[in-house]
């Protein structure tokens, strides 16, 4: 027992000398500066709270973290979650405590997670089962053979084979239209399945669709029952497709104390507070690397200036390093993200203005410093 306190305040001994002699050296905010930020969170019985010292991190650490995110325009929430405690937490902009956040793409993580709760209830018997088993309206108007073997593996790992959306206008536009199940036929493969990595709304609108059909419900309902209830999230709008179908691909509505209940359940191996949740095999399957070296798109170039590195891709769930630590994190446009840091026992949530429709280099501009300052934070952590 005292050798680990005496280690976990070596950590954080060690830390700090690092950043003091950074702020000597001009490289920082001065050490007063970073003593008047206050992150306490708020008050609350629905999260145990402590602070960053009690749970062995460095508070000046911390404090820079939540000095730079208070230079960011779009940010509205930062919530930091370790040992299963609420230790830091600040809304900005116009973030609030009850807001509820459009997520975007992290929506997509949500969407795997009922992928394998319907699979441990029985409602699908494999993730090799066909996509065109779901889809019959279409079944009869597929003429590029290599669909009908699209497997549910394939769709979770963007890997079957369809284009990302915003390389073509009229791709996009077929997105916006709302009417998705014609698509698997109206959009063509740029890749074989299975051999390639390529981002795809689409396939998580699918599988939205998949796990709606095979449970009866629509995929809110059945989220409701077997993933937000459990877990004690309150969930807000989830936009639908032109047929009803809550979308797979984004436009859910969470807190960021709600995300953070999600990112904790992920990091706990599928269990809350006793009750497997979503299967720990399940969990363990979605957070492997099924593709590698790969950039935020799978259609761009690598160097954007993000301060992540080696990303890569597993079901519906990216991940990636920051310095010496390997991280799984759920991302949505505009720099939502749910950070799983199972090294070090943390969970980080960011939401910020979702820059809903619009891609373009302005919306870039701010994604890209939200990420890159969760990347900065964590690469300044040390190892345990």
């Amino acid at each position: 027992m005292l050798r680990a306190k005496w280690h976990r305040y070596s950590i954080i001994l060690v830390a700090s000398v690092v950043l003091i002699l950074s702020i000597l050296a001009g490289c920082g905010p001065r050490i007063e500066d970073l003593a008047a930020v206050d992150y306490t969170p708020l008050p609350g019985d629905d999260w145990k709270v402590s602070t960053p010292a009690e749970q062995g991190l460095d508070p000046m650490l911390v404090a820079q973290l939540y000095y730079n995110a208070a230079e960011l325009e779009t940010i509205y929430s930062l919530l930091v979650i370790k040992n299963g405690h609420l230790i830091a937490e600040k809304y900005f902009n116009e973030g609030s405590v009850e807001q509820k956040d459009r997520l975007q793409s992290v929506t997509k993580s949500y969407t795997s997670a009922l992928v394998g709760i319907a699979l441990n209830q029985g409602y699908l018997s494999s993730v090799e089962q066909k996509m065109m088993d779901f889809f019959p309206e279409v079944a009869g108007q597929i003429t590029d053979p290599r669909k009908e073997q699209i497997t549910i593996r394939h769709l979770l790992q963007m890997r079957a084979g369809y284009p990302w959306e915003e390389t073509d206008p009229a791709l996009w536009d077929g997105l916006l239209s709302g009417h998705y199940p014609p698509l698997i036929e109206q959009f063509p493969l740029i890749a074989d399945p299975a051999t390639e990595f390529h981002y795809s709304n689409l396939t998580s609108n699918w599988l939205g669709i998949i796990v709606a059909r095979s449970v009866g419900t629509n995929l809110k309902s059945y989220a409701e029952e077997n993933l937000f209830l459990p877990i004690d999230t309150e969930v807000g709008d989830w936009g639908q497709d032109a047929e009803g179908h809550n979308n797979g691909c984004g436009d859910l509505h969470f807190s960021a104390r709600d995300a953070a209940r999600f990112g904790l359940l992920y990091l706990n191996d599928g269990k809350y507070e006793g009750n497997q949740v979503v299967p720990a095999d399940w969990v363990r399957e979605s957070l492997q690397k099924y593709s590698e070296n790969i950039n935020a798109t799978g259609g761009f170039p690598a160097n954007w200036g993000l301060s992540i590195s080696d990303i890569g891709y597993g079901y519906q769930w990216w991940s990636a390093r920051a310095g010496e630590h390997h991280f799984d994190f759920a991302w949505g446009h505009g720099g939502q993200l749910i950070v799983l840091l199972d090294e070090l026992n943390m969970v980080i949530v960011v939401t910020a203005h979702p820059f809903y429709l619009q891609h373009d280099d302005e919306a870039w501009k701010h994604e890209k410093a939200n990420v890159n300052l969760v990347g900065k934070f964590i690469e300044s952590l040390p190892s345990e």
